[in-house]
């Protein structure tokens, strides 16, 4: 029995592969019917996971054993391996698109080319003489065994092709995309790239044994390890741009709703009939509540909003040097503690149509911009402190 140190190369790529699957689940399942891109992803992934979880040395044993023909779960692994190789290619021309007829002729093109390869691996099978069940080293072990070698070079020549093909247009690709999405294709074109290292030691441990040599441990030893990293590779290649994305935008999410927290204290207390969230609800839930509260209580100070308050702190902080966007939101800050004051008071309500500009439905960045005002910026508290009944009778100080 093979030792249990030899199922790690096999055991954490298969685990890691499963997992980028079940990740991905969701999508797929919504999205399965409609998107080819979908499809070929999943099947990808699902086939990767199952190269693994087959090719562990103690799983050849069982296959061998069940159908009681020696070696028999080579073939069976190495077509599922050539099925993986399809569906890269597939997911390449999914990928790029264009012309509907001309990519269903290429898809249609390699699923006949590497239907094939699989008659091929299984015919030169049958052919081959192969009595003794090799675990590990089948590949130098049959090196120069008739049809056996035909059988084990169409297999490393048509993963080769896949590789390559899939390494040189994913990496085409870099320079037109940005952000997750980049960071996944590179991750993409490494794994990829290891792939062809997998094929060229497994290739090198061949030909030495053509040429009576003996590195047979390239293909023993050095190989497994490879073909583990490059699982790694290609399976958070493929869920960094989705995890990537949603964890920026839970921390985007989470930053803006602190961020706001000085404004919703600011309008604390005004009727704005809003409801309140489980305890429990998600962050991006919290946000959109916590921005309409703010757009509520916007919409209630409106008719004590002075314009003469903002201009002149609008004023000010440009002469403080202040950024346009920086100084904008000062003045929304000094106005909305200005009409929080009036109305507190008693003040007498104004004009209701004075436009209220952080209120309106792109209002996302202003709203935190104006919440950083009310905390950190000096001049808000100071505007008030000299805002008095000459300036505006209808400010009460707190």
């Amino acid at each position: 029995m093979t030792s249990d140190k030899y199922y790690i190369p096999y055991l954490i790529p298969a685990v890691i592969l499963t997992l980028a699957f079940a990740i991905r689940l969701p999508v797929m399942m919504r999205f399965w019917r409609i998107d080819p891109n979908v499809r070929s992803v999943g099947g990808l992934l699902l086939l990767a996971s199952a190269v693994f979880y087959l090719g562990r040395p103690k799983t050849l044993v069982l296959l061998n054993g069940a159908t009681g023909i020696s070696n028999f779960a080579a073939p069976l692994v190495y077509t599922l391996l050539m099925m993986f190789c399809a569906s890269c290619l597939v997911m390449i021309i999914h990928w790029r698109g264009g012309d509907p007829r001309r990519v269903r002729r290429a898809t249609w093109t390699i699923g006949v080319f590497y239907a094939a390869v699989v008659a091929g691996l299984w015919t030169t099978f049958t052919f081959a003489e192969v009595p003794v069940e090799r675990l590990r080293d089948l590949d130098t072990y049959y090196a120069n065994t008739p049809w056996m070698r035909e059988h084990i070079m169409l297999y490393l020549g048509a993963h080769t092709t896949a590789c390559a093909i899939t390494a040189v247009v994913t990496w085409s690709w870099l320079r037109e995309v940005t952000g997750w999405l980049r960071a996944g294709l590179v991750l993409l074109v490494i794994g990829f790239i290891l792939n062809l290292c997998y094929d060229t030691v497994k290739l090198t441990a061949v030909f030495a044994r053509w040429n009576g040599r003996d590195l047979d441990w390239l293909s023993t030893y050095v190989a497994p390890p490879i073909a583990s990293v490059c699982a790694l590779f290609i399976a958070v290649g493929f869920i960094l741009p989705h995890l990537g994305q949603a964890l920026q935008g839970l921390i985007t999410d989470y930053y803006h709703y602190r961020c706001l927290a000085p404004f919703t204290r600011e309008l604390a207390g005004l009727d704005t009939a809003s409801m309140r969230l489980p305890r429990r609800s998600p962050i991006s839930r919290r946000l959109v509540h916590r921005r309409t509260q703010i757009s509520d209580g916007l919409l209630r100070l409106q008719p004590y909003m002075d314009p003469g308050i903002r201009e002149r702190a609008l004023a000010e902080a440009r002469a403080r040097g202040e950024a346009p966007k920086r100084a904008a939101a000062t003045a929304e800050a000094v106005a909305v503690r200005a009409a929080v004051a009036a109305l507190r008071g008693g003040a007498e309500a104004g004009a209701a149509d004075v436009p209220v500009p952080v209120a309106g439905p792109a209002a996302g960045p202003d709203l935190v911009a104006v919440a950083k005002a009310l905390r950190r910026s000096p001049a808000v508290p100071s505007f008030r402190a000299r805002s008095g009944p000459a300036d505006h009778p209808e400010s009460v100080r707190p």
